[in-house]
């Protein structure tokens, strides 16, 4: 008895061992995403992550915060993330420095800038109204500064001449900047424009997207390496992420506020059913994630017109659509 006892014991012990190594049913894949911001504006990646997309392929993701696509970039590059949430630009400022394994865009989230353009008085404003004030406008080099830049001289004002465009702030301090006195208008993300001006610290005036056109203004992207050697996973998470591209644009603002309000939990429910609201009004989101090559045009236009590109680059180089198509069924 003694020894069937102590058999069985062994073989219990065996059988833990084994059943430790080995992985449980159902083990997600992690996958680092690295975001410029934290913002309403990316509703549709908040959606497919609360809503359970990301999980039925197989993904779990571990979201940072960058504070800046400069520093998004930075990560991927050095293999901190494995995705970067951030502007194309800056895919194509690592291609025109040369590096071999740059980053590549595989999937597009927003169609347009998300920023607003938040001013210290209400009432009608008129572009002549900037004339001789200070706007900070965010990074230098950045897309919301350029697409700012780029809608002041489609209003015929001159950066640096009719209008000082402030780049010295940090695009995640820029909110309390303004609110500290500095400036007399702000470029601000949602929902922080909403929060400044329900706290009667500012008003929000336009949507400097709705003024600059369609312009693919935030992406996802990854090192050519990672895209070669896990196209797995980018698939499964392009998936993902076009379901809830989807969902986004067939639910009203109260359906996408309630879906994504864990990720705010400092913002009530009214604030974000009315900044989803905002979103929607100016169609900010993309329905599918493939780019589009004459929006690329677009950027690269808005670049060269704030001196930030001398040369264009191809856009099969910076973009590979390959897997959007496969998303969305397509050959």
């Amino acid at each position: 008895m003694k020894r069937i006892v102590s058999f069985l014991l062994l073989a219990a012990l065996v059988f833990a061992c084994f059943a430790g190594c080995a992985a449980a049913p159902g083990e997600l894949t992690t996958v680092r995403l690295n975001e410029v911001t934290h913002s309403v504006f990316y509703a549709p990646l908040y959606a497919a992550m609360h809503l359970g997309y990301f999980e039925s392929e197989g993904l779990q993701i571990e979201l940072t915060n960058g504070g800046g696509a400069d520093k998004v970039m930075t990560a991927v590059l050095s293999g901190q993330s494995d995705i970067g949430l951030a502007g194309p630009e800056s895919c194509i400022y690592v291609l025109r420095e040369g590096r071999e394994n740059h980053a590549v865009v595989f999937a597009q989230l927003t169609k347009r800038d998300g920023s607003f353009l938040v001013g210290r008085e209400d009432g009608d404003f008129r572009w002549e109204d900037l004339r001789g004030s200070t706007v900070l406008g965010g990074r230098k080099g950045g897309v919301p500064e350029m697409t700012l830049e780029y809608v002041l001289r489609q209003h015929g004002l001159t950066p640096g001449e009719d209008v000082n465009v402030d780049t010295s702030v940090q695009f995640n301090m820029m909110a309390g900047a303004f609110t500290g006195g500095n400036g007399d208008y702000v470029s601000l993300f949602e929902p922080t424009a909403t929060e400044v001006e329900r706290s009667g610290k500012g008003y929000v005036l336009l949507s400097i997207g709705q003024e600059s056109g369609e312009i693919p203004y935030t992406a996802f992207f990854a090192l050519k390496s990672t895209l070669n050697g896990e196209r797995d996973m980018v698939q499964r998470f392009t998936n993902a992420l076009y379901r809830g591209q989807q969902w986004v644009l067939t639910h009203s603002a109260g359906e996408i506020a309630r879906a994504i309000v864990e990720q705010f939990p400092d913002t009530d429910l009214e604030v974000l059913t009315a900044v989803c609201q905002r979103h929607l009004d100016i169609d900010a989101w993309n329905a599918v994630p493939a780019m589009k090559q004459e929006s690329f045009e677009r950027l690269e236009t808005v670049m060269e017109t704030a001196g930030e590109l001398e040369e264009r680059v191809d856009f099969e180089q910076v973009v590979d659509n390959s897997f959007a198509r496969a998303a969305m069924g397509e050959k």
